[in-house]
């Protein structure tokens, strides 16, 4: 028997390039046909003739090509943008290094650009970068560079989308239906996390029920059942800020680590005020990506900080107190959102003085925070008599 060799690999690279180029006449002889009938009717009278004859062009084409009228307009329409507007990329499209996938997205991004030195810029970057990578990272690469290019119109743009959030319920056969959210994306993304998560959690339960089943089962619990008002399982969600964005020199965005979403910065720094979802904010430098600073961002201390600290104090800060730090609350000194998540902001206090704290009967000092040192929690004293009651009573409790 004869011995057989695989054919190299520059094989495949040249069938991809004569594919691409093969689109590109394609393409071409479309927008060809359909120029060439626009110049035939311009004078064709009376006007309504020449506009029933001009509708027609679509139908003709998506005859010839066994495509539909909407197919058609949809190509026309990107090849049109791509050519008058980007004549590197169109070039590239013509020459085999790009094949009419990236294109597509290439022409979407176009029409998303609202500044011609954005769409120059584009023409000048995207083709190096497009004919190396896939098309999922390309589509990553083209969302980054319209947020950083214009990101004070797509901040305005997703302002305008956060308005028109909902939830829709459509009710199907069998007794099931559907629940539709349009929602920010980090939301999503907490939701999405806490999801994986409980249902791994509840994976205890038995092996009764699948994972898309206990995501289900976790989410109308949520919806429905009045404790869901507050989550049993915690989220974890790490963007990257450029240190730009994050001091508020330019306007920009919050973006995922795997980059898949991404949001206005802003709506990060409001968001982490309230809820259990914890933010890792890793704040890069705006020219060549290096990580400046990891940082917590928001109310409850993430595992590994709260074990340090349960570590490094023992016991309840208040005065006297020997109740074990991991039966405490980790409590801000400089209250959140203003005093930040880190170690020399948190301190644990039981929850009795964390009650009082909470209403300023006891307060921390300036001091250092208490091993061996005195205490760094002072009592005010309060006049105020319903106060008072409150005090005793948690004194009793």
């Amino acid at each position: 028997m004869a011995a057989t060799t695989s054919p190299p690999t520059e094989v495949l690279g040249d069938v991809l390039r004569w594919r691409a180029r093969a689109e590109w006449f394609e393409i071409e002889a479309m927008l060809d046909y359909r120029d060439a009938e626009m110049a035939r009717t311009a004078h064709t009278e009376p006007p309504m003739r020449r506009l029933v004859e001009r509708s027609a062009i679509a139908l003709a084409i998506g005859e010839a090509m066994n495509l539909s009228e909407g197919q058609v307009h949809l190509r026309l329409s990107a090849a049109e943008r791509v050519r008058d507007r980007t004549p590197a990329v169109w070039q590239a499209f013509g020459d085999g290094a790009l094949d009419w996938a990236r294109v597509r997205d290439i022409a979407g991004t176009v029409d998303a650009l609202e500044r011609e030195e954005s769409v120059a810029r584009l023409d000048g970057l995207v083709v190096a970068y497009a004919a190396d990578h896939t098309a999922a990272e390309l589509r990553q690469w083209l969302r980054r560079f319209v947020q950083r290019v214009e990101a004070d119109l797509a901040t305005e743009r997703a302002e305008a989308r956060r308005r028109e959030r909902h939830v829709s319920i459509t009710h199907g056969e069998d007794g099931m239906g559907w629940l539709n959210a349009y929602l920010p994306s980090h939301q999503l993304a907490a939701i999405d996390d806490r999801l994986h998560r409980g249902a791994r959690r509840a994976a205890d339960d038995g092996p009764d029920r699948t994972v898309k089943q206990r995501e289900a089962d976790l989410l109308a619990a949520w919806c429905t059942e009045s404790e869901a008002v507050t989550a049993a399982i915690d989220a974890n969600i790490a963007v990257t800020i450029d240190a730009d964005v994050l001091a508020g020199a330019v306007a920009g965005f919050a973006e995922s680590t795997d980059g898949r979403w991404a949001v206005p910065a802003a709506w990060i720094d409001a968001v982490v005020r309230t809820g259990s979802t914890f933010w890792h904010r890793i704040v890069t430098q705006p020219v060549t990506g290096d990580v400046l600073s990891h940082e917590y961002v928001g109310r409850y201390a993430p595992d590994s900080l709260d074990l340090a600290l349960q570590y490094l104090h023992g016991v309840c800060q208040a005065p006297g107190c020997l109740v074990p730090a991991g039966r405490c609350d980790q409590d801000h000194r400089i209250p959140h959102p203003e005093g930040p998540t880190s170690a020399d902001n948190l301190g644990p206090l039981c929850r009795r003085h964390h009650a009082m704290k909470g209403h300023g009967f006891l307060r921390w000092s300036t001091g250092p925070p208490r091993t061996t040192a005195p205490a760094v929690i002072t009592i005010e004293i309060c006049r105020d008599p319903v106060a008072m009651e409150f005090v005793a009573s948690a004194r009793d409790a």
